[in-house]
């Protein structure tokens, strides 16, 4: 794990996040682990600027608690709603969305996953470039 924060950062950076479920450079910090009875765990993700996850679902839902920066959420078939720091977004079970940074700013959240059956989320394809690109600069 990495040890640097820069002097905004509430945690540290974390480890690099898997190419797989990213597309640019993300940060994951977990803080959390999946607790004894196995229902949550807790993480930070550091979102360079364009940097998004893949669409994906989580079978027991997620909290995101927004920390710095600007990004987005979008469920799919939804506008994509612009997030700042203070803002929370609760993710129902099975719903496909994806979340990242702007193009002009580094995004932080705090994630808080709940888990079923052991399974957190269920990766699918990537956000293009063509619908990334088409979402309003801000």
């Amino acid at each position: 794990m990495s040890t640097t924060a820069t002097t905004n950062d509430i945690f540290v950076q974390g480890d690099k996040g898997p190419a797989d479920y990213f597309n640019g450079t993300a940060w994951v910090n977990i803080l959390v682990p999946k607790d004894e009875t196995g229902s949550y765990s807790v993480g930070n993700v550091v979102f360079e600027p364009k940097t998004r996850n893949n669409w994906h679902t989580h079978p027991a839902g997620q909290i995101l608690l927004i920390t710095e920066g600007k990004g987005y959420y979008q469920e799919r078939g939804q506008a994509a709603r612009l997030l700042a720091k203070g803002d929370v977004v609760v993710i129902p079970c099975k719903v496909e969305h994806w979340h990242g940074a702007t193009k002009d700013s580094k995004f932080v959240h705090v994630v808080i996953t709940n888990m079923k059956d052991g399974t957190a989320a269920t990766w699918l394809e990537p956000v293009t470039d063509q619908h990334y690109d088409a979402l309003p600069i801000r």
